[in-house]
């Protein structure tokens, strides 16, 4: 059986969304992630389900809408930012109903992201993984995307249309790649935070450090050590920065397709002076493809307004899985303040 077959018919056994051909028109189709307790206003561990949608995998400005792997809410543009590990940059527009609810998405215009030459961007320079707006309010013009990316290890700023504007200087530790476990599990998360400016993390720990523990850096080099979660093959793949000085964080723990999908948004306590001690991380929510949950491969994480996120799959430009969009509120219980 050729392995495409395999993988979509263990997708079936498992309960995972298969999605349809490419290139289908844009359509942003409304789901519950759960029978029982995935429908817009159930509240399920330290969050309450606002709307989730399935995006079809589509063409837009000859550029294939799949594979979102960040994404970033622009108030200012009423607009929300995604890329594409392929090196694209999509403009969307969410839809509300009158409760509040998600329920549609726009898909308004997509570019591929280029190099200081202008070109677009090469395969071995354009997996984008981690993505973060810093917005000039006295100059919108000048708002500017911050992305990381994973193949060669480095965080640059776009322009909103996919012009590049220059690169950022990462900590040494970080701009060498033979620091990293794997090519594929490089530079992931990235967020502005109110005290500490960018504050970057690896999928996985870096090959001298122990597996489990995550150091996140600061662009000056200092770090904090973050404990990932017990579940096997637990991953770093987004996280967002609140006004308190904690930060939201998205986990992934996959092994194969016959172990179970688990996907995770974690907090951590408020980032203090960078150093060896642990930080404590509270778990928010976890989601396990075992219990009945519609999952995919989520990789990007956004505040909205107030206690208020987007988190969205990366079906990897494959048939078998789906580029799903959860809108979801943090519980009182488990929200911060969300970074202006």
């Amino acid at each position: 059986m050729p392995t495409s077959c395999l993988l979509w018919l263990l997708t079936l056994l498992l309960g995972l969304p298969v999605s349809g051909c490419a290139a289908q028109p844009f359509t942003a189709t409304p789901i519950t992630l759960h029978d029982q307790s995935g429908h817009p206003g159930d509240a399920y561990g330290g969050i309450r389900l606002l709307g989730a949608l399935r995006l079809a995998d589509a063409t837009l400005n000859g550029v294939r809408l799949c594979g979102l792997s960040g994404l970033a809410w622009d108030e200012g543009a009423g607009l929300l930012y995604a890329v594409s590990d392929r090196g694209a940059l999509f403009h969307l527009r969410p839809e509300f109903n009158a409760q509040g609810y998600l329920n549609g998405m726009q898909a308004l215009a997509a570019y591929p992201l280029r190099d200081a030459s202008g070109a677009v961007l090469g395969a071995a320079f354009r997996d984008a993984e981690g993505l973060t707006l810093r917005p000039d309010p006295r100059a919108p013009s000048t708002t500017e995307l911050l992305i990381s990316f994973e193949g060669k290890p480095r965080v640059a700023r776009y322009s909103p249309k996919g012009v590049w504007r220059g690169e950022e200087t990462l900590p040494t530790v970080l701009s060498t790649a033979r620091n990293y476990r794997h090519s594929n599990q490089g530079l992931e998360a990235i967020a502005l935070t109110p005290r500490w400016g960018m504050v970057l993390g690896t999928e996985v720990p870096l090959r001298a450090d122990p597996k489990g523990l995550l150091r996140l850096f600061a662009m000056d080099g200092r770090f904090w050590q973050y404990p990932l979660g017990s579940a096997p093959g637990s991953a770093l793949v987004a996280m967002e920065a609140l006004a308190d000085g904690s930060l939201l964080l998205l986990e992934r723990a996959f092994v194969n397709p016959l172990h179970p999908l688990i996907i995770s948004l974690r907090r951590t306590e408020a980032l203090s002076t960078p150093g060896m001690q642990l930080l404590q991380v509270t778990d928010v929510v976890t989601f396990d493809s075992t219990q009945g949950w519609l999952l995919d491969n989520f990789e990007g994480l956004t505040h909205y307004r107030d206690q208020r996120f987007f988190m969205v799959s990366d079906d990897n430009c494959k048939t078998w899985q789906s580029t799903l969009l959860l809108y979801f509120e943090l519980k009182a219980s488990s929200a911060g303040s969300p970074s202006p």
